[in-house]
């Protein structure tokens, strides 16, 4: 029995040695594929009987005879094998490249990103200044000279006048002594010397309508000019901020994720509160929101919103509300304060510093709910929730356009305080609230809305 186990394990050798032989590395040697005409992707008879079944024989290690279909299948098992090696070595290499690359973008981002962004934003801050500067200084000349041109002008004609008007005295003076004297040769004399005169004052006439053709050409050149002054300088403070607000917020789109959420100083519940902030719409539709307070159980506690022309104002739901008409239009900055307090209900509205509406019995005797969430430019509606849970809005309602200047306290502001936010001498966005103050209170842009400088 032990040799007969030796003779099974040295036929397996030799099997193992005959079949890592039986190809050898340069197949176009020993085997050529010939296609006929009558090939069908099948084994011929004359295959099979080339294939020769191997008999046993009492030697262990003679090779098995293999035909030319096995020797075709297993260079092409070798050769897809190869190819799949090549492949799994280009992909670990592209990848190893990608890798490194994408760590050296990142270090080069980090390393340089925050200097690049702080030089642009500052170049463009100087550049701006110096622009507005030298068109000041610009306009200022333009209007030296014309007024000294203008004095020069004056001055010349008034003297031609003077000078016109003393000839013509001393004329009638001669010529009535002349009269007088009632000599025929002074009469003449006197008569040639009246048509001299009259020459002198048609020529003089003529000069001054030269003179008024021209001063009539410098004025008209010196109005496209001052034209053109004006217009240059509408269109910078229509791109620009309310003067003296350095940041601002842009609503690019209408869309039902475009929304600022705004954090409080501090919590508040009180009875009274006054909303102040700058405004530019690009379009208002029947309902626009520009500032919404909502708590837990109450989602309209506050809302500021534009209808058309008109701002609106409510407290404690669309019930109790105050309206000023023709205070808002399309592409132009406007300064809307809403005032309330808890006492008899009194409710105005201020447009650019000036009161446009008030009405009593808003919401008399309610108090507002602290730990609510301040919104610009959507409100949440019956549909509140948590801060923590993203929210999609009503697009219809979505504000688009340019705000700034946003405060807030929790007492009634008087006339002086508001007229003094809505200067436009760089002086209102200095003023800040106590419960939400413009420039320190957090704000976080979500949907598009950008922050602006």
């Amino acid at each position: 029995m032990a040799s007969t186990s030796k003779r099974t394990f040295l036929q397996a050798m030799c099997l193992v040695v005959s079949l890592s032989t039986a190809v050898p590395e340069n197949y176009g040697d020993d085997i050529k594929v010939s296609f006929g005409e009558d090939y069908f992707n099948e084994i011929t008879d004359e295959d099979q009987m080339e294939e020769v079944t191997p008999t046993p024989s009492s030697e262990p290690c003679k090779s098995p005879v293999f035909s030319k279909w096995d020797k075709l299948f297993t260079m092409l098992e070798n050769s897809q094998m190869k190819e799949n090696m090549l492949l799994q070595y280009v992909d670990d290499i592209i990848k190893v490249e990608l890798q490194s690359l994408r760590g050296e973008l990142l270090q080069f981002v980090a390393q340089y990103g925050g200097s690049c962004t702080s030089a642009v934003e500052s170049s463009v801050r100087r550049a701006g200044i110096q622009t507005e500067t030298r068109l000041q200084n610009a306009l200022h000349r333009v209007r030296e000279v014309s007024a000294d041109q203008y004095a020069q002008h004056d001055a010349a004609l008034q003297q031609l006048l003077a000078a016109s008007v003393n000839q013509a005295a001393r004329m009638e003076r001669l010529e009535s002594g002349c009269l007088k004297l009632g000599g025929g040769g002074l009469a003449s004399q006197a008569k040639s010397f009246q048509v001299r005169h009259l020459m002198q004052e048609v020529t003089e006439t003529e000069n001054r309508g030269r003179l008024e053709k021209t001063l009539a050409t410098i004025s008209s050149e010196l109005q496209t000019m001052q034209e053109q002054l004006t217009l240059y300088t509408r269109s910078v403070l229509a791109n620009s901020l309310p003067s003296g607000c350095d940041t601002g917020l842009l609503f690019p789109t209408r869309s039902s994720k475009a929304h600022v959420e705004v954090s409080p100083k501090t919590p508040f519940q009180n009875n009274a509160v006054t909303i102040c902030l700058w405004v530019k719409p690009t379009q208002v539709l029947n309902k626009t929101i520009l500032f919404s307070y909502s708590t837990t159980g109450n989602a309209y506690e506050l809302q500021l919103v534009l209808n058309g022309q008109s701002a609106f104002f409510t407290v404690d739901g669309e019930t109790h509300l105050v309206e000023a008409s023709g205070a808002v239009q399309e592409g132009q900055w406007v300064h809307i304060c809403a005032v309330w307090s808890s006492q008899q209900g009194l409710a105005s509205l201020w447009v650019n510093g000036q009161q446009a509406a008030s009405s009593p019995g808003v919401a008399e005797g309610h108090e507002l709910r602290s730990k609510g969430s301040i919104l610009l430019g959507q409100e949440y509606g019956r549909s509140f929730r948590h801060l923590s849970i993203p929210d999609t809005f009503d697009a219809e309602l979505a504000f688009t356009g340019k705000m700034t200047g946003v405060n807030m306290w929790d007492r009634v502001l008087d006339s002086k305080e508001i007229s003094q936010q809505a200067r436009l001498d760089g002086s209102g966005c200095g003023i800040r609230g106590n419960v939400v103050a413009w420039g320190v209170s957090d704000i976080e842009p979500k949907g598009g809305v950008k922050l602006i400088y």
